[in-house]
């Protein structure tokens, strides 16, 4: 059953282990008949550390919505320069962390065939972003109890400025500092996927085991560069949300690895 189906769960802690107990419906059983499932978290998972893709996979984004509020201002073709599949040497400096926010405007500015101010670039590149649900913000806090969860994100200031402003005003909290065990984005890295060298630090600086490893992206090359490393990948793909890879006693739905 996914675990998008489970509608409560509660938690009971020993020393030696946490118990959750989910209660879960089928959705396909008209008489809504209702199971416990007993979760045991042990050392003896083949998968004990997740390793998260940000955009498209946890935060829902749409690149069109950038080069549709760029081609307001003049810039036609903007999907060129920036696409989940490849964008420019500048947006990956950006991206890095290797160019400033003010630089990057800059660099918008030259494309443009009319003067735009910070805030109109802001708000385009802004665009792209949609929002984290809650129901996927809580399926985090139930997988942070089974396994040690981490993110990489390749972000930039511009965005990072604006989706930490939004959760945090949305949910009152640091998402990113109280769900994962760590959070690394690109920008403060400066390492962007799918450059290898990105996973290499997290796996070192967290002491991972590669084969206990589960990296999350939706971008092809990424998944390709974290496998050269040894990690576990997945390829979220076809319109498959993070929700559907889990059961509902947590454990990763069959055909993930």
């Amino acid at each position: 059953m996914p675990v998008g189906e489970c509608n409560k769960f509660w938690i009971e802690t020993k020393p030696w282990r946490v118990k959750i107990r989910t209660q879960c419906v089928s959705l396909q059983q008209q008489s809504k008949t209702r199971k416990l499932y007993n979760i045991y978290i042990d050392n003896t998972m083949a998968i004990k550390n997740i390793i998260f893709d940000l955009g498209g996979v946890i935060y829902d984004i749409r690149y069109e919505n950038i080069a549709d509020k760029f081609r307001s201002y003049g810039i036609t073709d903007f999907e060129k320069l920036y696409s989940k599949a490849s964008q420019t040497d500048t947006i990956d400096l950006f991206e890095e962390g290797k160019i400033s926010p003010a630089d990057f405007r800059d660099y918008i500015r030259s494309l443009s065939p009319v003067p735009l101010t910070d805030s109109q670039i802001d708000d385009a590149w802004n665009a792209i972003l949609i929002d984290i649900p809650k129901p996927r913000l809580e399926l985090l806090g139930m997988l942070r109890l089974k396994y040690n969860i981490f993110l990489y994100s390749n972000t930039n200031q511009i965005n990072y400025d604006r989706f930490t402003t939004d959760l945090r005003a949305k949910y009152g909290f640091d998402i990113f500092e109280v769900t994962f065990k760590k959070a690394y984005f690109s920008q403060l890295l400066q390492i962007r996927k799918p450059k290898p060298e990105g996973f290499k630090a997290i796996i070192e600086e967290q002491g991972l085991l590669p084969e206990e490893t589960l990296f999350i992206d939706d971008s092809p090359q990424h998944v390709a560069a974290a496998r050269t490393v040894g990690l576990n990948a997945y390829h979220l793909t076809g319109g498959e949300t993070m929700e559907q890879l889990f059961m509902c006693n947590l454990e990763l739905r069959e055909g993930v690895l």
